[in-house]
């Protein structure tokens, strides 16, 4: 797929991942929406760049923000559903606002905002959807139920909308992220730290990672693996649940 004059809509611009994409896409001549939730937080002064207010914490703001678009809604040319928000601890000890969060930004507000944008792609008959899951799709570890139910769920919806989109020029692309080294992700590992060793992450830089999506985008890929030890533990999770059951007994402890 070619971006040079693309016009590609991504959420979750404002630090990490999100930031790195952006300036990704502007390198090769795409034109970006960098969507935030306050609408002021500018990834990059290039002039490519069009920052909109995109909150996917709620319904409601959701259609606010697409209506805001207007016509620019109709002329996406990739959705990069790539915000994100986590929580983490033994199920019993999280908070529920922040349950019910993760759930409406992992998946929720992605699939909400994929059925505004698709049916323009549709009548074009070009466009593509990319959709920002996680090893733990995959490698479901204890003490992240809420975080990793949400990127199961993403993970899903992506496979059904790719076997939808079958006899259309319309594609999907799921990014199966391991670690990479943002503010988030140290975060979690900070979070877990009490009850998980992550001494084993392989941390990846953002800009690094960025790359590689940007290329599976151009190259028409519809799965994005992880590289080294996530790929393993990707494979790992698919075999026998003995395991990982070993695997996660090894790596957490109930405190």
């Amino acid at each position: 797929m070619r971006l040079k004059r693309a016009t590609v809509l991504v959420t979750g611009t404002s630090r990490g991942i999100g930031r790195s994409i952006v300036s990704e896409l502007t390198s090769r001549g795409a034109r970006v929406l960098a969507g935030t939730r306050d609408g002021n937080a500018r990834p990059t002064q290039a002039p490519a760049v069009i920052p909109v207010r995109m909150d996917l914490g709620s319904r409601d703001s959701i259609d606010a923000c697409c209506d805001e678009l207007g016509d620019e809604l109709g002329r996406i040319d990739v959705l990069i559903n790539n915000a994100g928000a986590f929580t983490a601890g033994q199920l019993e000890q999280q908070d529920i606002a922040d349950m019910y969060d993760v759930f409406q930004v992992n998946l929720a507000g992605p699939a909400h905002l994929t059925r505004r944008v698709l049916p323009a792609m549709l009548e074009r008959d070009s466009g593509k959807i990319v959709n920002h899951a996680s090893l733990v799709a995959y490698f479901r570890f204890p003490g992240i139920t809420a975080y990793s139910a949400s990127k199961a769920g993403l993970s899903a919806f992506t496979e059904c909308l790719r076997r939808e989109l079958k006899d259309t020029n319309v594609s999907t692309l799921e990014i199966v992220t391991g670690g990479v080294d943002t503010g988030m992700l140290r975060t979690a590992a900070d979070r877990l730290d009490d009850h998980t060793d992550p001494s084993g992450w392989q941390w990846m830089k953002p800009d690094e990672w960025a790359g590689r999506i940007v290329d599976a985008i151009e190259q028409d890929k519809h799965l994005l693996q992880p590289p080294g030890k996530g790929r393993l533990g990707k494979a790992l999770a698919a075999g026998p649940a003995f395991l990982l059951d070993a695997v996660a007994a090894r790596g957490f402890k109930r405190g």
